[in-house]
Formats: C-alpha cells, sequence, structure tokens
C-alpha cells in the first residue's frame, strides 16, 4: 500500500470537504440531490484522490525505473534527472496538474 505524503494531513480532508459543501450549499451555488452523509463521503474521497495524485505519480515513476536499476546503479544513469524526466513526460501525457 501507498503511504500518502500529501502537503496537508489526512485528517483535515474531512474539516476541508465540510466546509467545501457548507459554502456551496449556503451560498446557493449548488442544491445536493443526495443525502448529506453521501455528498460529504464521495466529496473526501474526491479531495483525497486529488491529494494524492504525485504520491501515486512518483511511486509509478519508481516501478518504472526499477527496470534500469542496472545501468542507474553502474552510474550510466543520473537516477534524479531520468525520474524527474519521466515524471514531466507523465505529467504531459496525462495532463496532470501538481
Amino acid at each position: 500500500m501507498l503511504k500518502s505524503r500529501m502537503r496537508i494531513p489526512k485528517s483535515w480532508v474531512p474539516l476541508i470537504s465540510r466546509k467545501i459543501i457548507y459554502n456551496l450549499t449556503t451560498k446557493n451555488l449548488i442544491k445536493p440531490l443526495v443525502p448529506d452523509e453521501k455528498l460529504l463521503n464521495e466529496t473526501e474521497a474526491l479531495l483525497f484522490e486529488e491529494l494524492t495524485v504525485e504520491d501515486r505519480l512518483n511511486e509509478e515513476v519508481r516501478e518504472l525505473l526499477k527496470s534500469h536499476s542496472l545501468e542507474i546503479e553502474k552510474g550510466k544513469l543520473d537516477y534524479r534527472r531520468l525520474f524527474e524526466l519521466t515524471k514531466q513526460k507523465l505529467v504531459k501525457e496525462r495532463n496532470l496538474v501538481l
């Protein structure tokens, strides 16, 4: 399982989700068509998903680079540079916002 390294604590996600929902509903920007609990759960899941995009991407890049571990260990390839180039390529291909 991937350890989360989010920039905000995971424990803040419910608080932030409640605040988002509160602001949207009190300003009449949305009228929920689902029960409050479901709306909160979905908002938390979506927020958590967005906050962990970079963590998951980093893990994927590490896995991709494992196939080049011999060259990297022998000093033929710079791991840090290869990591960043691979990450940038995936970000561009997938239109990710980090």
